[in-house]
């Protein structure tokens, strides 16, 4: 059986704990690998070999690092189809899935090929007699990753991105479902130019967690995953005096207007709902029809699409999505598919029981709907994160706003509509940190940031953009006088730029 190993100082590291983890085949269901799960002593000597090689590297001037950055963004463009192939094979979406993951995360990696432009500081001349005042960003040191399963390339690139080009040096832990394309992500930014000890990669569970947001020599923590998880690591690594940024679960709503147009409306919410077996964080899988004519509407034009959805394996082209990660993640879907009949909700398609003619023990489940779903119940309050979609009926306008708003989660939301003045109200008025109009997944380019609010976000600063570069960087502000003619007599009092 193969073994997934460490990246650490520059090279494969095998596990010295003598704990795995299996990594399966969610396609067939077997196990495909194992994967080292790290001890306190291995995420001690990831940050041992980050640390010793961050010296040199925060010297490096900005625009040689945008060279590495430039040079690993060939290299991922280069392999794209060997490393979506190598994603598909343990998270289960299909390839074209893949290809976006990657691609998203590469999007921020073109970002941070412009970090010397990003860095630039404030500069005050003649702030008083004889006086300047400048500003300058520094990296941070060590920072460290924690990322989920559900999007093993675009998360990681997300966060050393803009952590490596600020200077510093990282410490990933991704997720140990489907572990093998970050190493390979660490070792073409090797090849790219980053020297040893810059990207580190260590595999593990809570005690790899624990000892990363423990350790004294992690400046930064970076997660996205749950929200109760996110939520134990803002607190335990505040606790510990680092930056924190934890990115948490989501129940993200999609309002459909009268005026709508429904068949646009309709095909944007089955990719959102659907696409990746619904293991997004900004999946779409609430819709809030406006009216009982256009929620009648949306349940028939749903029904005729879901029968035209192709689940299959995800090397299949056809396919529109895959299967869910792991046996116990499918399990976990399909407990919430009977605590939504258990509540009374109505189950229109049901997708438990969906099997695949020669994958019998894949990790599939087939495309749910649900109608008539109450705000009180668990089913619409907690994150299933699968390919169930839920139709919450809304009588008015102000109705359908107060549902996303009033939710614990606050990722994302969408409102489909040709009423701009509605529009307008809606993005202005939701309670919630990323708004789509007439867009269902409203991700942000790169160069803006992507965070949520309330569950969906715990710390100060979003990931990627400009609040990357702030989150991965301290400001040094000074203040230089360079005086002329007789020496002054001392101030006892502080000082004015009189």
């Amino acid at each position: 059986m193969r073994d997934i190993t460490h990246f650490i100082d520059g090279a494969t590291v095998a596990g010295t704990s003598g704990r795995f983890g299996e990594v399966f085949n969610p396609n067939t269901g077997e196990v495909q690998a194992r994967v080292a799960l790290a001890s306190a002593a291995e995420v001690d000597a990831a940050v041992a070999s980050a640390a010793r090689a961050q010296a040199a590297w925060g010297a490096v001037n900005p625009q040689r690092r945008a060279r590495v950055m430039f040079e690993f963004k060939r290299l991922v463009e280069a392999r794209m189809d060997e490393l979506a192939e190598l994603l598909s094979s343990e998270h289960g979406k299909v390839l074209a899935d893949s290809r976006g993951d990657i691609q998203r995360g590469l999007e921020v990696i073109e970002f941070a090929c412009g970090i010397p432009h990003a860095l630039k500081g404030e500069f005050t001349d003649g702030a008083g007699p004889g006086i300047d005042v400048y500003s300058m960003r520094q990296p941070l040191g060590v920072a460290a990753g924690i990322t989920p399963f559900n999007f093993p390339g675009m998360i990681p690139m997300w966060m050393f991105g803009v952590a490596i080009a600020c200077g510093n040096t990282f410490v990933l832990k991704p997720s140990e479902k489907d572990p093998s394309l970050p190493v390979r992500l660490a070792e073409l930014m090797m090849e790219a130019g980053a020297p040893a000890g810059v990207l580190n990669v260590v595999h593990g569970d809570k005690t790899a967690v624990d000892a990363l947001l423990d350790h004294p020599g992690v400046a930064a923590i970076s997660f996205v995953g749950s929200s109760d998880i996110a939520q134990y690591v803002y607190s335990r690594g505040a606790a510990a005096g680092k930056r924190v940024q934890a990115m948490g679960g989501a129940k993200n709503h999609g309002l459909i207007l009268p005026d709508a147009d429904l068949d646009q409306a309709v095909k944007d919410i089955m990719g959102a709902a659907y696409g990746s077996a619904g293991e997004r964080c900004m999946a779409l899988p609430v819709v809030v029809p406006v009216g009982e004519r256009t929620a009648e509407a949306v349940r028939e034009k749903v029904l005729a699409e879901l029968e035209t959805l192709t689940v299959g394996i995800s090397t299949d082209p056809a396919a529109q999505y895959g299967p869910v990660v792991t046996a116990a993640h499918k399990r976990r879907v399909e407990d919430y598919i009977q605590l939504g009949v258990d509540e009374g909700a109505e189950l229109v398609a049901d997708g438990r029981g969906f099997s695949l003619q020669g994958f019998e023990n894949g990790f599939f489940i087939g495309p749910t709907l649900f109608d008539h779903v109450k705000p009180q119940m668990r089913t619409y309050q907690e994150e299933i994160f699968g390919p169930v979609l839920q139709i919450v009926r809304a009588e008015t306008f102000e109705e359908a706003v107060a549902l996303p708003s009033a939710h614990q989660y606050g990722n994302g939301v969408s409102i489909f509509t040709r009423d701009g003045r509605a529009a307008r109200e809606f993005a202005n008025k939701v309670n919630v940190g990323m708004v789509g109009i007439n867009v269902p997944i409203p991700v942000p380019l790169a160069y803006h940031t992507f965070g949520g609010w309330k569950r969906s976000a715990f710390g100060d600063a979003n990931q990627h953009g400009m609040d990357g570069v702030r989150f991965y960087t301290k400001v040094k502000t000074v203040t230089a006088r360079w005086p002329e003619g007789a020496v002054e007599d001392s101030a006892f009092v502080i000082p004015t730029m009189r």
